[in-house]
């Protein structure tokens, strides 16, 4: 089973972006991660089953804002399916 986190992050460049690459990689995989900064919440997501905190902690470490935003995507997900159904 592949988990799927999602984050909303202060990461806000592709620079910043890149600076967490290697410690991403090292955590998660190279594959297991990445940046959506076009989104409002400048999301990552992550596929790897790996308790989240540690991702916000590694953020936090390296200067950047970060929170699962976990039952709120399915919320939103749940509400968008909802309208295009009815």
């Amino acid at each position: 089973m592949r988990n799927v986190l999602v984050f909303a992050t202060s990461v806000d460049s592709a620079l910043a972006a890149r600076s967490l690459r290697h410690p991403l990689d090292l955590l998660v995989g190279s594959s297991g991660w990445n940046f959506d900064l076009d989104d409002c919440d400048r999301v990552l997501r992550v596929i790897h089953p790996i308790d989240p905190g540690e991702i916000v902690q590694l953020l936090h470490d390296h200067g950047f804002q970060c929170r699962e935003l976990g039952d709120e995507v399915l919320s939103v997900a749940e509400s968008i399916t909802q309208k295009m159904v009815s």
